[in-house]
């Protein structure tokens, strides 16, 4: 990675969730990165619906309703939004990802047609050589 300055990561969803509910199952690197001031932080707005997902079919608890309790985590630590755009779904069906959930290969998209890093655990996109990569490990 370049200098902190330069440093643009995009949260995987679980990165994303880990980072607010377990901050243990972050490695000592990427907790590290997440918490410099100089790093920007984006977010996908698939992330968020991934997170509500979970949150509604029982899979991650939370002490309040599902959107209340998503936006305040969006409120809590600044991050840019990665919007959906057209590039975005164009990019996503060209990526060589041998990976067949959408919302992966949506981040992973995202992170090529934004230039960020992707910050994941996720085995499969650890596998990904179209995009710049922190893993989790």
């Amino acid at each position: 990675m370049g200098s902190d300055a330069e440093v643009k990561l995009l949260l995987d969803t679980h990165i994303w969730l880990w980072s607010l509910l377990q901050p243990d199952a972050l490695s000592p690197r990427v907790a590290e990165v997440l918490e410099h001031e100089a790093i920007e932080l984006w977010l996908s707005p698939i992330s968020i619906w991934e997170v509500l997902m979970s949150i509604e079919r029982g899979r991650v608890e939370v002490d309040d309703q599902p959107s209340s309790w998503v936006r305040r985590a969006i409120a809590a630590v600044p991050m840019k939004e990665a919007s959906l755009n057209a590039e975005v779904a164009f990019e996503s069906r060209s990526l060589r990802v041998s990976h067949a959930d959408p919302a992966d290969r949506f981040l992973v998209a995202t992170a090529k047609v934004y230039e960020l890093t992707l910050v994941t655990a996720d085995r499969e996109v650890l596998k990904v050589k179209e995009v710049p990569l922190l893993p989790n490990r």
